[in-house]
This record gives structure tokens, C-alpha cells and sequence, in this order.
């Protein structure tokens, strides 16, 4: 029986000199998306960045990147994307799911689940779940036909391993991610397509809140992490080098999650 385990010269390569990826959600330069990206140029991908506004055009001339704007949670406009991506740089073999992570100006919905409207509830599912689904439904196709492809989702500790009162909707959605890459790992592993998540914990970005930033204090580590920090870990579940992972999630969070208890 024959084992391809993609290496390079007896050594498992990290590079990516030729893939065409996708990172979605990288219009803020302070964001996960946004070193996401920086990495795989780095590593040599040729990279298509998207997100809902103009300015990420902005990013992709400060990367080096090709710009889309995109509504992800309309379908026509996720199809017209793959199809423009196809065009410009050719077939999408790295995706990364990156869209739907907060920001200041398209904060989270925090409200008991008591006070929380159906709208609110279905726009937090699909900023944060149906992103990830349509975006992979778009490609895996080309991936399964050309038997290789690599797909990375960005859940959270929030959901998956934890969850705060009024984050019902957002730790609803993250969970979910979790459930999509787990049932999508096992759709196409026979087709040479990884698919694992990436949940962070609490990172400083633009974003961040106060409240947020002392959190990241109480952290084993003692801070918040990085977006770079992050980035590192999607871009090694991107690479040729995780050919045997896949419907995993990797937590990056300071070891928060495994502290049995939190000391003042």
C-alpha cells in the first residue's frame, strides 16, 4: 500500500509556493484575518483576501493580496466571489474561514436569551456559521476533484469549551463551526481535504474591550494572545506538514481552557 505523506526532499514541508488561498474576514490590519494572510504570502501562497467593505482593498495592496468584497452570508454573492477568485488567481486549495469574528463595526449581539430577538439570534448563526458553510460548500469541489485542499475554521473558546451569560447566539454559532468541520472532515478525507478549527481565546486586536484585555491578563500565560499567534497555528494546519490532521480543533488560548481554577 502506498503512503503519500507530501514530503519534500525526506522532509515534511510547510511551504505553500503555488496554492492559491482564500482567507475571508481580513479588512482590519490589527485582525486575525489579516495575519492569516501575511503568513500565507510568506510561505508562498498566491492570496485572495475578502471581506464586507471597500477598505479591504486597502489591506491587499499593503499585503500584496487580491481584494474581494462580499457579503458571505448571501449565496449569490459567495458563488460570484468563488467564480471571481477562479478568474483572477485560479482554483482556491486553501480556505480559511476566518469571517465572522467581531469587530467594532459589527460588534456582538449581547443579550439574554430571554431579551434576544429571533432576528439577532439568526444574524449571529450566520455571521459566525453560515459564513463557514457556504464558503466551503463553494470550493470543496474543486478540492475533491483536484484530491488535495486544505480548509481551516475559526471557532472560539466561547461555545465550544465555554460560554459567558448573553453570548448565547455568538457561542451558539462557534459550536456549530466545530459541528461543520467535524461532518465536513469526514466528507472529505477519502477526497485528500483536511479540514480542522482554530478556537481562540481571548486576543488583542483592535477590537478588544477592556474587559477583554484583563482577561487575557488572568491568563496562565499572563496575557492575551496574538493575532500572529494565531495565524501561526492556522497557517500549520494549512501547510502540506498537517496531511494526517483533520476534524480537529486546536485551542489557542494560554492554556485558559485546562485551569482547573482561577486564583485572585
Amino acid at each position: 500500500m502506498g503512503i503519500d505523506t507530501e514530503h519534500d526532499d525526506g522532509l515534511t514541508t510547510v511551504r505553500l509556493d503555488g496554492k492559491v488561498a482564500l482567507v475571508t474576514g481580513a479588512g482590519s490590519p490589527d485582525g486575525i484575518g489579516y495575519a492569516t494572510a501575511r503568513r500565507l504570502l510568506q510561505l508562498g501562497a498566491k492570496v485572495a483576501i475578502v471581506s464586507t467593505t471597500r477598505r479591504i482593498h486597502d489591506r491587499a495592496t499593503e499585503l500584496g493580496a487580491t481584494g474581494f468584497v462580499a457579503d458571505l452570508t448571501d449565496e449569490a454573492e459567495v458563488g460570484a466571489l468563488a467564480d471571481a477568485v477562479a478568474e483572477q488567481l485560479g482554483d482556491v486549495e486553501v480556505l480559511v474561514n476566518n469571517a465572522g469574528l467581531t469587530s467594532r463595526a459589527n460588534p456582538e449581539v449581547l443579550r439574554p436569551v430571554a431579551q434576544l430577538t429571533f432576528d439577532e439570534w439568526r444574524s449571529e448563526i450566520d455571521r459566525n456559521l453560515s459564513t463557514a458553510f457556504l464558503c466551503s460548500r463553494a470550493f470543496i469541489g474543486g478540492m475533491a476533484e483536484r484530491g488535495w485542499g486544505r480548509i481551516v475554521n475559526l471557532s472560539a473558546t466561547a461555545g465550544p469549551v465555554n460560554a459567558l451569560p448573553t453570548e448565547a447566539a455568538y457561542a451558539a454559532g462557534k459550536a456549530g463551526v466545530i459541528g461543520l468541520t467535524r461532518a465536513l472532515a469526514m466528507e472529505m478525507v477519502a477526497d485528500g481535504v483536511t479540514v480542522n478549527a482554530v478556537a481562540p481565546g481571548t486576543i488583542y486586536t483592535a477590537a478588544s474591550t477592556v474587559t477583554e484585555l484583563k482577561q487575557g491578563l488572568g491568563t496562565p500565560i499572563g496575557r492575551p494572545g496574538t493575532p500572529d499567534e494565531v495565524a501561526a497555528a492556522i497557517a500549520f494546519l494549512c501547510s502540506p506538514a498537517a496531511s494526517y490532521i483533520t476534524g480537529q480543533m486546536l485551542v489557542v488560548d494560554g492554556g485558559n481552557s485546562v485551569r482547573e481554577a482561577h486564583y485572585s
